[in-house]
């Protein structure tokens, strides 16, 4: 990591990006409320609800800041299909042994960075900053994870709603407190 003259690191010296597309409001809405559910479906542990918010044909990677602004595949966790959520889950819940806690997510107003139409399909790309927060039974609480989600999402050409097709979450640690059960 190169580290700028105040010692920051890169990050400091990084330029910013044009600002975000306006969109139309009932967009943003839908945006939003997809956010929101994203968020509350993972906070109550409403795995059939998550997995449901993705398109058929999906991925979810988890990667730490380094190895995306490199460009590196090495990633914390990569699921590359609907399948391979339900896979997570059923792990999740039917054999992985952890000490339980819970996750409060909080999301920051979401950034439009293109949108589009792709052989007949709606598309979004969209960026928003991200705090997850950890409780474990009987403990204070604790800032687990914060960094942002890069994400296209898509309008279900079935049901015309709004579901991610690819969810990129990018953390900025270079080290994950304990391990990555839930996803982010």
């Amino acid at each position: 990591m190169t580290t700028s003259s105040d010692g920051r690191g890169a990050a400091a010296t990084a330029t910013s990006e044009s600002r975000g597309l306006r969109v139309d409001p009932v967009l943003r809405a839908e945006l939003d409320a997809l956010y929101a559910d994203y968020a509350a479906a993972l906070d109550e542990a409403r795995w059939d609800d998550w997995i449901a918010l993705f398109a058929d044909d999906c991925s979810y990677l988890l990667q730490p800041r380094e190895n995306h602004d490199r460009g590196l595949p090495l990633a914390t966790m990569r699921l590359e299909s609907k399948g391979m959520l339900r896979d997570r889950i059923v792990g999740i819940t039917e054999t992985l042994f952890h000490a339980p806690y819970y996750q409060r997510h909080v999301i920051g107003p979401l950034r439009v960075l293109a949108a589009g139409t792709t052989d007949g399909v709606e598309h979004v790309d969209v960026q928003a900053a991200y705090a997850v927060h950890r409780t474990r039974v009987h403990e204070p609480s604790e800032v687990f994870n914060v960094g942002r989600y890069l994400d296209r999402v898509v309008r279900d050409p079935a049901d015309g709603l709004l579901r991610f097709a690819a969810k990129r979450v990018v953390f900025d640690s270079e080290n994950v407190l304990n391990s990555v059960v839930y996803p982010i």
